[in-house]
This record gives C-alpha cells, structure tokens and sequence, in this order.
C-alpha cells in the first residue's frame, strides 16, 4: 500500500514540475518574443542565429536538422537572413560543392543583445531568491537538462 502512495506522490510530483516547466517556457518565450519586436528578425530567424552563434557555420542540411524544419524552409530563412547582413553563404575550404552558413557580424551583435537583456530579465525574476536557492536551481537544471541529452 505504501508503494501506491509513493507512486501516486511521484506521479503528482512530475505532473506539476511539467506543468511548471510548460508555463516557465511560455513565459520564457513570450518574453524573448517582446525584447525580439525591438530588432528586425523574427523568432525562427534569432533561433537559427543562436544555433550558428554556438555550433559556429553549418550548412543549410545541419540548420535544418537542429531546428526541425524542411530544407525548403531552412533555404527561405537563410535568404531572408542574408538579405538583412545577418548572415552569409560561403564555400566549405575542403569541399567547394559545400556552401556553410556563417554568421556575420550584425547577426552576432543582435544575438549577443538579446541573449543580454533575457540574462537581465531572469536576474530580475530571481532578486528575491537567495544565493543558495539560485544555486540548487542552477544545479537542478543542469542536472535535468543532462539526464534529458
């Protein structure tokens, strides 16, 4: 009989920290999408620039696998992206058929910009926690985000 208290407790336990984690993440983008109305990208497009900011140059095959999108799609952002000297296409130095993605430098200041002031918004939200909270919370996550890879 204890084991079904402790599986329902658990079960309870995982449905609330999904539904926390489902609200934070809404929270998380919304905000991302009012700093994001500030700068002429759109949230695909500042998605695609964080992948390139942290892998470095792709091509548009590996863009489109991180993001989950069709080729054809990828290829429509990456114009777009190009048009506004966020990005460029260039020839892999190995293989001249390769043509990689590579992030320039206004699509870096933005990246950097925005990443800044969501850094700002969440320090903001965390001021009435204190140094030992924030650090089980920063443990927690990456403990969670591990187990999840």
């Amino acid at each position: 009989m204890k084991l079904e208290n402790s599986s329902k407790v658990t079960g309870d336990i995982v449905a609330n920290i999904e539904k926390d984690l489902r609200y934070i993440s809404g929270i998380i983008k919304q905000k991302g999408r009012e700093i994001l109305s500030n700068y002429k990208i759109t949230p695909p497009q500042f998605v695609a620039l964080q992948w390139l900011f942290e892998e470095g140059d792709m091509t548009i095959g590996e863009l489109s696998n991180k993001m989950f999108l069709a080729c054809s799609t990828t290829t429509d952002l990456v114009d777009r992206m190009e048009k506004n000297l966020l990005v460029e296409r260039v020839k892999d130095s190995k293989d001249r058929r390769v043509v990689r993605i590579h992030l320039l430098e206004e699509g870096k200041r933005i990246i950097d910009e925005v990443i800044k002031k969501r850094q700002a918004y969440l320090e903001e939200v965390l001021k009435n926690f204190s140094a030992e909270e924030i650090q089980l919370l920063q443990n927690n996550l990456m403990k969670l985000h591990q187990e999840m890879r």
